[in-house]
């Protein structure tokens, strides 16, 4: 499988993000950018070796990580004994929510600081109010959207059904 250049390109672009937003290997990154950028039908597993020019090994090992952390489905077609990987919609919901439980935890911990820079730092709390009042608005209304989203989210997948 002979990739284009703008797509080897891309799948690397979008493989560094994801080894550092989402800490995966550099084999398991590409694999998924590789999946983002196929069609929703997914890729057999030796579209995927063939693509990535790693061994069998190798990608058999990335992949079933991917499996794990359910960043990739797989699924069969009947008659054909082949196993075809594509992304999972459940990835995508799963990784909202957790950037969600991430904002409630940095609202709480600033609220502690804030509560207690207020009680035994007060002059440092007067200088540093605003900023702080604009960073947790700035977080309520990431929350916010972000569940509205998953909302939405949930409203589509009931939808496609």
């Amino acid at each position: 499988m002979e990739l284009s250049n703008q797509k080897q390109q891309l799948i690397e672009e979008v493989g560094v993000y994801l080894e550092e937003r989402a800490g995966l290997s550099p084999l398991a990154s590409r694999i998924y950018a590789l999946l983002i950028l196929s069609s929703r039908e997914g890729m057999s597993f030796e579209n995927i070796v063939c693509a990535m020019q790693a061994s069998k090994s190798s990608v058999s090992n990335n992949v079933n990580v991917l499996l794990q952390l359910h960043y990739i489905e797989y699924y069969t077609k009947p008659g054909d004994r082949k196993r075809y990987f594509r992304t999972s919609d459940y990835y995508l919901k799963n990784t909202m929510e957790q950037q969600a439980h991430l904002i409630e935890k940095s609202l709480k911990i600033i609220q502690k600081v804030n509560d207690f820079n207020e009680n035994n730092n007060p002059n440092k709390f007067e200088v540093e109010k605003a900023i702080g009042t604009l960073y947790k608005d700035l977080l309520h209304d990431q929350l916010t959207k972000l569940n509205d989203t998953l909302i939405q989210f949930e409203k589509l997948k009931e939808t496609s059904k």
